[in-house]
This record gives C-alpha cells, structure tokens and sequence, in this order.
C-alpha cells in the first residue's frame, strides 16, 4: 500500500475524534540499499499534542493499519510503535544507523522494548525498523513535502494533471519547490497504481500550498498532507577518507583517481573504477542516469574525482553526483603530414613515416602530439536527473551550487 496515505487517513481520523498532532508528520527516508526495502524505505511518524485518550489512539492507529494494508502480499510486513517519552541521543544514533546500514526485526525489536516503546508487529513486523528511526531521526536539514491523495475509484487510473499548470507552478516557485518538472516529463505525479495523485516537495509549507494552488487537476481530490522529511539532505551519505572504509548497503562521499577510462556495456550502463592509496571499488552509471551518463564518460584515466553515491548487494558504488577536483590532460597521437597534404603511415617499427600517395619518406619522423581540451569543467559538480535521482539525494539546487 502507501505509507503516507496510511499517515493521512490516521492523522484525519484522529482529527474527528478531536486528537490533534503536533507540528508536521514526519516521512524518514531509510538506507536506500537495505535487501528488504520498500520502494522509497520510508517510515513515518507523528506526534500527539495532548494525549487525552491513549486507548483511543492506540485503537485508531491499529484499526486503520490492518485496515489498508495490503497484508496479502508477501513483502508487506508492517510494524506500528508508540512512545511516550523525551527522544534520547541513543534513539537518534539508532536513526542514523537505520539510514547508514542494516538493523535486523530482532535488533529493531529488543531496542524499542529496552527504551520504553510499544510495538506491534503484523506478519513478521519488518516494520518496526523504520518506525522507531521515524521516531528518533534528528531533522538538522529538512524539506517538505506537500503529497495530494486520489479517491479510490481513480487508483489504477491515469492521473488527469494540467501539464502547463505544473510547469507555472515550477516558474513560479522555484527553486523554493524544485524537482517538478523534468524536461517534459511531470516529475511530481508518481506512475505507481497508488493512492498518491501527485507529491511537491519545497523548502516551507508555506510555498508547497502557494504551489499547490497553481496546479490545476481534473479529477477528485480525497485528501492532501504536508510531511517534514529528510529527503533531498544527503543524510544517507557519510564522508570517509579512504576507499577501503566503505561497506556494502553503506553511501559515501569519498574521493579518489580514476583508475581506467570508463567504457559501456550492453544496455547502456557505464563502468569505471576509482581508486586511492587504501583501495579500489567499480563504479557505475546505469541507463536510468541517461545524460549524466555523458558526463561519466567523459572522465578519463587519472582524473580526480569526489563522488557520491552507495554500495549495493553486487557490491559496485551507484553514483548520484561526483565533484571534479582535478583533470589530467587529455593527449592524442597522429601521424604527421605530408608534403602533398596527405596523412602519412608507418613505414615500420623505429623506421618513421611513408606517403602512400607520393611514396615521400620521413625516416626520422615522431607522432604529433595534440592536446585536447577537456569538456568537463574543475571543481564542477555533475549530478544525475530528476527522473532517477533518489528520494535522500541533495539536489545541487539545495547545495547552493
């Protein structure tokens, strides 16, 4: 199902029971190469201002979980927890290992019941991972996102979205909303058959309900929420000093030399290694990436590079975005001119150049050397498009770059 349409149906009941939360809903974005991830490996949470009724709540909660998840599929295993308490530094730290690594069902389950929460667990209740990281997760850097909700009769329907009315809206609010518009492709409306009719993401909720004025939509609208999130932060990334420090399931911002040109395979992907004085790990570029592709192979042995970007199960690093840091010349030979006007060939190994147009020899001959200027440009940042880019990704229009 969708967690954050499960978020919004919780959160309107509540609001009928007169159960207000406080502030936003969170949505946290876990380790985008966890094995048993959702789509985006999301988790949310909210917070009850004044707990009047706890049993209420609990009840509300639970009904409307077992209610609309689709428990019917193998892979949907939800976890609910609460907690009454003040968030402590270890909850923070269990956050950001659920973001930078691998936590287990059974890690995840003896953490929340030492600290104090409630869990419940449907099916093998996978869930409870990401709902205490949801919990715990320190928002230091944030965005918002504004996510409208379809009427179930529209679910597996194509979304009826004014093309040229989202394209006003990015003019008119970028980039304090950005990532809505991907040359023609509409990047806010989703191409799942789920609940979500379209999801704009913005610096305030004050520009999201500004943006969200200005889209224009021909189909009923269920509902709409606004979550505070960790998406587009690069909180998934940890900077480290070597290459040899780098784990599978981990992201990384590291820095190293290219190790070989990069070339492609069949399907499009883009290979390359990089490597330092502690190691060397692939690096790939995959067909999804479409243009940033170019820039890859425009990278050459020697180059130093800083990149961004996470391991997964085939152990190769996924790029999101690198950072040119130095370039190394880029030379080519040629055989030299004849007189005529024509390019000469070899006349054999140590006895220089041939015409073969007029048979003038040059025994004493060497290979030009040209230099090419490079397309790539030093202390450059490259990053992938919107149309592949991950939910945690920091666009460099958020880097002030």
């Amino acid at each position: 199902m969708c967690t954050t349409f499960l978020a919004s149906e919780i959160i309107t009941e509540l609001k009928k029971n007169g159960i207000k939360i406080e502030g936003f809903p969170h949505i946290i974005r876990l380790n985008p190469f966890a094995r048993f991830k959702t789509r985006g490996n999301g988790a949310v949470s909210f917070k009850i201002a004044v707990c009047k009724d706890e049993d209420l709540i609990k009840k509300i909660v639970l009904d409307k979980v077992k209610l609309l998840s689709r428990v019917d599929c193998e892979n949907t295993n939800p976890g609910i927890v609460f907690y009454n308490g003040e968030i402590t530094k270890e909850m923070e730290k269990y956050s950001l290992k659920a973001i930078h690594s691998i936590i287990t069902i059974e890690e995840a389950e003896k953490f929340a019941t030492e600290n104090g929460m409630e869990i419940h667990k449907i099916k093998n209740g996978r869930g409870i991972i990401g709902s205490v990281a949801a919990i715990g997760c320190p928002l230091k850097d944030y965005t918002y996102e504004l996510i409208t909700y379809r009427i179930k009769e529209n679910y597996a329907k194509k979304r009826l979205i004014d093309y040229d009315s989202v394209v006003l809206m990015n003019e008119k609010t970028y980039p304090k909303t950005f990532e809505n518009i991907d040359n023609d492709y509409m990047a806010i409306k989703p191409n799942t058959p789920c609940p979500v009719l379209y999801g704009i993401r913005g610096e305030s909720p004050e520009i999201l309900e500004i943006a969200k004025n200005i889209v224009k939509i021909y189909e009923q609208l269920n509902n709409y929420c606004i979550f505070k999130t960790n998406q587009h932060t690069d909180m998934h990334l940890q900077k480290i000093d070597k290459i040899s420090e780098m784990e599978k399931y981990g992201s990384y911002i590291v820095h190293g030399e290219v190790k070989n040109d990069p070339h492609v395979i069949e399907g499009g992907h883009v290979f390359f290694k990089l490597m330092d004085g502690s190691g060397e790990i692939e690096l790939a570029a995959y067909e999804p990436t479409k243009d940033f592709r170019h820039i890859i192979k425009k990278l050459i042995k020697g180059d130093e590079i800083q990149v961004y970007g996470g391991i997964g199960c085939g152990g190769t690093f996924n790029l999101e975005k690198i950072k040119i840091l130095s370039l190394k010349k880029k030379q080519i030979f040629k055989n030299p001119k004849c007189e005529c006007g024509k390019t000469m060939t070899s006349a054999g190994k140590l006895k220089g150049f041939k015409c073969k147009k007029c048979g003038f020899k040059l025994p004493d001959g060497e290979r030009i050397i040209i230099t090419c200027e490079r397309e790539l440009i030093e202390n450059n940042y490259y990053e992938t498009p919107i149309s592949s880019r991950r939910h945690l990704s920091k666009p460099l229009i958020r880097m002030n770059i």
